[in-house]
């Protein structure tokens, strides 16, 4: 007989990065780990999403609320000290950021500029590294540290482009985390949710001909919810995931095993 307590995170401390509005995957995921009994610390990337972001922080008595610009020196560490400080541990890392210039992003991956194509890996792939860096002394008792990634990292999407590169090298970074800290209890995952209607999404070309193409294909008819999302990240949070790690997880309606 299996303990209702083995999905509870209880006592837990999570750091979720990436709220930018309600429809925002790291929101629904912010959600789950709420409920769950996690402690939070959420922040938002300046004082532009400020307005948007600390409401909901608020809303789920977030105990620590701070900007995080990754491509600023010094915030993360800022934050990392803070909940140091606060805390003294981390339970869970939810990373869900992810930029690439607009000109870059909507020509062919073989025309994007060095510059962008830098930005974009250090924004959306080196700064999963340096949280899960940061995490680790935190994670005496083990964690889990979870970033988002696309189905469009291992098949071509039309119109996804360079992201696509760019979601691998996330991927593999999850692969061999997880190998190189698995002993120390850390696991390391990606949510990987089908086509969705976030603020992120929406600077892909043509995105809501891929939402629709998703809803006809997936054999649910259904896209994914960050509510979907968030249950899995949850879950992966939990002790029952506790010999999981190094994964891809596919949340999407089983829209990625159609051809």
């Amino acid at each position: 007989m299996q303990s209702s307590s083995m999905f509870s995170l209880e006592g837990g401390h999570a750091l979720v990065v990436g709220v930018a509005n309600r429809d925002s995957i790291a929101w629904g995921c912010a959600q789950a780990l709420h409920s769950q009994g996690a402690k939070l610390a959420i922040t938002w990337l300046n004082e532009k999403a400020e307005p948007h972001v600390r409401p909901l922080a608020e809303s789920l008595g977030a105990e620590i609320q701070m900007p995080l610009d990754v491509s600023c020196p010094g915030q993360l560490e800022a934050v990392f000290d803070t909940i140091t400080q606060k805390w003294g541990r981390l339970d869970t890392l939810l990373h869900s950021i992810a930029f690439a210039p607009r000109a870059d992003l909507h020509g062919r991956v073989v025309d994007c500029s060095a510059e962008g194509f830098s930005q974009a890996m250090d924004v959306s792939v080196h700064s999963f590294l340096r949280m899960i860096r940061l995490s680790e002394p935190l994670m005496q008792d083990g964690g889990t540290c979870l970033s988002v990634s696309f189905f469009g990292s291992s098949r071509v999407v039309r119109h996804y482009n360079m992201m696509g590169p760019v979601k691998a090298a996330l991927e593999g970074v999850v692969r061999y985390s997880a190998a190189e800290l698995g002993s120390r209890g850390i696991r390391v995952h990606a949510l990987s949710p089908g086509p969705m209607a976030t603020r992120a999404a929406s600077g892909i070309d043509h995105f809501d001909e891929l939402l629709d193409a998703a809803t006809k294909q997936a054999p649910t008819h259904h896209l994914a919810t960050i509510e979907d999302v968030g249950a899995m990240a949850a879950f992966l949070a939990s002790p029952a995931a506790r010999n999981l790690t190094g994964g891809v997880h596919d949340i999407d309606g089983g829209y990625s095993i159609v051809a």
